[in-house]
């Protein structure tokens, strides 16, 4: 999926990617399952089933068998749960959902590779939203974002060797609003919400049975396409991209491109264009990127993770995230490729 009936160009799959549509059958059919999971009679059953078969499907798209698939209400929750109270190091390029419960303390070098001192102690993610740039987690980490990662890049949680892992439905083609914590078989985690005791007695309330039925869906599409080389195809068409506007417009930073990223993100600096207004022109001239991570309350300003690697206040507040899908093609990106490189022009042109 890479446009619409208007035309436009969706060039931000790292903020949320369009439903698939194996989630939204999914969804529709959770909708006639009446029943609340907690429930003992025969609806309850039923809704109760349907939640754990989602689970294991789930799991097995992540290569978590074993694990507990802990669900909430999307990754900033899981991280809220994983994170609490523990006093773990992370470094400036981890998402705020994680930095806020976290003390600071690790540093990142200039390619974006953060530095662990304390696997045990730490909270790494294992990609970053931004820059795509990609860890390689030491064993024991404590807690591990995934969000990024899961469905475009092969890994499984059970040979990452972290303790907990954070995923989120909506960055892998399914519904906004759920996701869940991974957590290593027989390690205690307290719950934050507490109430009726579900989710194994971490987090309490109503399971989204037609949201997790929707996860469960696109989790398994997602590792369908990633078996099957699409996200290879993705990163084609992201490198012709960061090609073409290299060649086009020589000036310009490819952050992160010396090392292991995601398939599908290009982070650019184009100095002398603020990144806030680069969004803005070319959101008008029909193509949705941003500047860096959507979590943001809609707040466009210098990206942290570029400062945390190394770039000027200047520089990291002139970056954009041009992120890609399936369906996203080589038209495609060759049509944002010519109308961003003649913008750019007139920008420098207004500046000189």
């Amino acid at each position: 999926m890479s446009s619409n009936a208007t035309g436009r160009l969706y060039l931000d799959w790292n903020a949320t990617a369009p439903l698939r549509p194996e989630a939204k059958a999914a969804m529709v059919a959770a909708m006639d399952v009446v029943g609340n999971p907690s429930s003992v009679h025969a609806e309850g059953r039923a809704a109760k089933a349907l939640m754990e078969r989602a689970r294991g499907q789930i799991a097995a798209a992540l290569g978590a068998e074993g694990a507990d698939i802990v669900f909430t209400s999307g990754a900033t929750e899981a991280a809220a749960l994983a994170c609490a109270g523990r006093g773990l190091l992370s470094a400036a390029v981890e998402h705020e959902a994680v930095a806020a419960w976290c003390g600071g303390g690790l540093a990142v070098d200039a390619a974006g590779r953060v530095q662990v001192t304390d696997p045990g102690q730490s909270a790494v993610q294992l990609a970053n939203s931004e820059t795509g740039v990609l860890q390689d987690l030491p064993q024991g980490v404590a807690v591990s974002d995934l969000t990024q990662a899961f469905g475009k890049v092969p890994f499984a949680f059970n040979w990452l060797g972290a303790e907990m892992g954070l995923i989120s439905a909506h960055k892998l083609g399914g519904p906004k609003g759920i996701g869940a914590l991974v957590v290593r078989r027989g390690l205690e985690v307290p719950a934050q919400l507490r109430g009726g005791g579900q989710e194994m007695g971490r987090r309490a309330g109503t399971e989204n049975l037609i949201g997790i039925a929707g996860f469960a869906a696109a989790a398994e599409a997602a590792a369908r396409d990633l078996a099957n080389g699409v996200w290879d195809e993705v990163a084609q068409v992201r490198n012709i991209l960061e090609s073409e506007l290299s060649v086009a417009a020589i000036e310009t930073i490819s952050v992160g491109n010396a090392v292991a990223r995601l398939p599908n993100t290009l982070c650019l600096i184009a100095p002398g264009w603020k990144g806030e207004t680069q969004v803005m022109a070319m959101d008008l001239a029909g193509f949705a990127v941003s500047a860096g991570s959507a979590c943001s309350s809609g707040k466009v300003r210098a990206s942290r993770v570029l400062s945390a690697m190394g770039y000027d206040d200047a520089l990291a507040g002139q970056a954009i995230r041009v992120s890609i899908g399936p369906g996203v093609t080589k038209d495609d990106v060759g049509r944002f490729a010519k109308v961003w490189t003649a913008a750019y022009a007139k920008a420098r042109a207004r500046a000189a």
